[in-house]
């Protein structure tokens, strides 16, 4: 029914639906994780750091979620399944890793589902991000990546996981000291999934000609991601709370400043420092390395070094008036 499903949709997108393509391509592309990641940062650097953690920290940990799902079920993507599937050529660069739980889908629940299941938001606004999380979804299937269960699972552990994180921050907003509690049941269940991901046994199914259909051992790398991600930022959250509280209650020019140097950095430590982490450190432990630093960098390296430059910056301003 599933392969049923995604034939019609393709019929309908090689035909008139083509000019949709383009349209649900881009939708894709701002379920994607980097996207995802550099929104979220954004948030937490400039405009809320109590709404930029909750997204942060629930993002990384559905992270974790589906990639122990990906890893658990090792289902094959829809093309493996079935010759009859031929996928949107630019959506395949961003179909890694097994097939379900779709981790665009997750993604948006995440970020845009995320936001829209908050009150405290307009309902406009709610209602807006509702629709673009299932546009996401619903493009997955459009453009032949994923089924509908990929996509559906993948909506509703995203929400879930937001709906326990938001439950989570309540509960240590009230008893502060729990964050430490919070951050070693985090980073041990993210451990335990990258072991699990490591020596699981993987199918090993064979085409005609004798060519392994799927690398299972490839296909956990997007689960040592979100590992590297979550333990990343559970570390950078808790040493942010105890020694840097920076704050995003800052004038407009402060927070474009931020936006500015936090990007060029982010970009500077993806294209050049990440590359050399892969190469000097391969396999599953440098990705989980590399994520880490990502993150790391976002929730505590970045933070620090502005509170520090804000506060030479106050402390030169106060000196010059009293001159």
């Amino acid at each position: 029914m599933d392969i049923s499903y995604l034939i019609t949709l393709q019929e309908f997108r090689n035909g008139v639906g083509s000019c949709l393509t383009d349209f649900m391509t881009k939708m894709s592309f701002i379920g994607e994780m980097n996207t995802v990641l550099i929104i979220t940062a954004l948030i937490y650097w400039c405009v809320s750091k109590r709404f930029g953690n909750y997204l942060l920290m629930g993002w990384s940990g559905s992270r974790v979620v589906n990639g122990f799902l990906k890893v658990a079920a090792c289902v094959y993507r829809p093309w493996i399944r079935d010759a009859r599937i031929v996928p949107d050529n630019e959506a395949l660069a961003s179909a890694t890793g097994y097939s379900f739980p779709s981790g665009h889908s997750t993604n948006a629940a995440a970020l845009y589902g995320g936001c829209a299941i908050r009150r405290e938001l307009a309902k406009a606004l709610r209602i807006t991000l509702a629709v673009i999380a299932v546009l996401i979804a619903f493009s997955r299937n459009f453009l032949g990546v994923h089924t509908p269960q990929d996509v559906l699972v993948g909506l509703g552990s995203g929400l879930a996981v937001m709906w326990l994180t938001g439950k989570l921050l309540d509960m240590v907003e009230k008893k502060p000291e729990k964050d430490i509690l919070v951050m070693c049941a985090a980073i041990t269940i993210s451990v335990i999934v990258a072991v699990y991901a490591a020596v699981k046994p993987y199918p090993a199914d064979y085409d005609a000609s004798g060519k392994l259909l799927v690398d299972g051992a490839k296909m956990a790398n997007d689960t040592y991601k979100g590992v590297g991600w979550c333990i990343g930022y559970m570390a950078g959250w808790v040493l942010e709370r105890r020694f840097v509280r920076f704050s995003t209650d800052v004038p407009m020019m402060t927070r474009i400043t931020r936006l500015t140097i936090g990007l060029f950095c982010y970009y500077v430590i993806s294209l050049i420092l990440v590359p050399l982490l892969k190469s000097c450190i391969p396999g599953p432990f440098g990705t989980v390395i590399y994520c880490f630093v990502q993150m790391f960098y976002v929730t505590f390296i970045f933070p620090y070094c502005v509170k520090q430059m804000e506060r030479s910056q106050d402390e030169h301003v106060a000196e010059k008036a009293l001159t």
